[in-house]
């Protein structure tokens, strides 16, 4: 997905905090935990104390966070606090904000503006039709939505000022000194060593062009966002890991959230590297090579000897291996020892599973 940046304000970029958007990501764990297995612990003690009405709430409106998330959830104008984002919404008109509702979700294309559900009768269909893919409660409210948008407004904003009071401020609390400092760290990053440096501490999945027109954005639907002429915000993420989302709005500017950097976490590779890497696994020839480098460091002879190759065809392996960054050599007096990284191999599920989900 490539976000033109010609025509965005030198100040255009900026990155801040979201409470509603955190509080998305939230929802969404709760409704897709597979998604998120080194969150199984929070899930389990979130879900038990959930009071049991609030359970049948967040399952009857699920279909707004679950596979993907529904725009009513990056504000466009990121707030302080969850009330004067909740303020924003309220001040959405009804077309607006049945849009913003069944924006990814229920859009037959993502990005189409002039495209009403409330004012035109294919887009109605289609959305309705998308809800009760998923079920017949969600079905219901996407019924609801559409014929009394006033009403599911109203009782939207009661579900997430529950969800407040059940959960979610209590982790903000928490979360939100680390969210802010991760912020300020990229905000830093792009004032004094430019975009380039900024966006690619923000994810692997970010690049620049090479003329500095645009970004793209490794997304699995192609696609250009509108709207960046009026600035872009980045939002920092902690329930959202590995997703990074593109909230592309018609009449504001467009918003990314991504998973903040963790210490003692990994940055995941680019999912062009791991594809890389899975495909010199693929050779049986090169997984030989691992299964023997797997048991301690080994030279080119040794190698050749143990698999029955010439060193030079052994040297062909190991150079792509290397270039995957998988295997590693160190000079012991006048031998060159080839060692396998563990640690990257062992990485190599996780970084899959995350381009994927991505």
């Amino acid at each position: 997905m490539t976000i033109p940046i010609t025509k965005m304000p030198s100040d255009g970029i900026v990155f801040t905090l979201s409470p509603l958007a955190e509080l998305g990501q939230m929802l969404h764990v709760l409704s897709e935990p597979d998604h998120h297995p080194g969150l199984h612990a929070w899930v389990t003690a979130t879900t038990v104390h959930l009071p049991p009405d609030l359970a049948d709430r967040l399952y009857e409106a699920d279909f707004l966070w679950s596979a993907t998330r529904s725009d009513i959830l990056m504000p466009a104008q990121p707030k302080s606090t969850l009330a004067e984002e909740l303020d924003l919404l309220d001040k959405l008109d009804d077309e607006a904000f049945v849009s913003a509702a069944l924006e990814i979700t229920c859009a037959a294309r993502y990005g189409r503006s002039g495209t009403s559900p409330l004012t035109q009768v294919v887009e109605r269909r289609r959305a309705r039709e998308r809800a009760a893919a998923r079920g017949p409660q969600q079905a219901a409210f996407a019924d609801r939505l559409l014929n009394d948008p006033h009403s599911v407004r109203v009782w939207l904003r009661r579900l997430f000022e529950d969800c407040d009071a059940a959960f979610f401020g209590e982790n903000w609390l928490r979360l939100r000194p680390h969210l802010a400092a991760d912020a300020r760290h990229k905000a830093d990053l792009l004032r004094h060593r430019g975009l380039a440096e900024a966006i690619s501490a923000v994810s692997p999945a970010l690049s620049l062009n090479a003329e500095s027109t645009s970004i793209a954005v490794d997304k699995l639907r192609d696609g250009a966002v509108s709207g960046s002429e009026n600035g872009l915000i980045f939002v920092p993420t902690h329930f959202g890991r590995p997703h990074l989302i593109v909230s592309h709005a018609h009449d504001g500017r467009p918003a990314l959230q991504y998973p903040a950097k963790v210490p003692w976490l990994a940055q995941p590779a680019s999912l062009e590297m791991t594809q890389r890497r899975l495909e010199a696994l693929a050779h049986p020839t090169r997984m030989r090579v691992c299964r023997t480098l797997a048991r301690g460091p080994h030279t080119t002879g040794e190698l050749a000897s143990i698999i029955g190759l010439t060193p030079p065809e052994i040297s062909r392996h190991v150079a792509v291996l290397k270039k995957t960054e998988l295997l590693t050599t160190r000079r012991r007096g006048r031998y060159a020892l080839h060692e396998l990284d563990l640690s990257m191999l062992s990485r190599l599920g996780s970084d899959f599973l995350e381009g994927l989900l991505r």
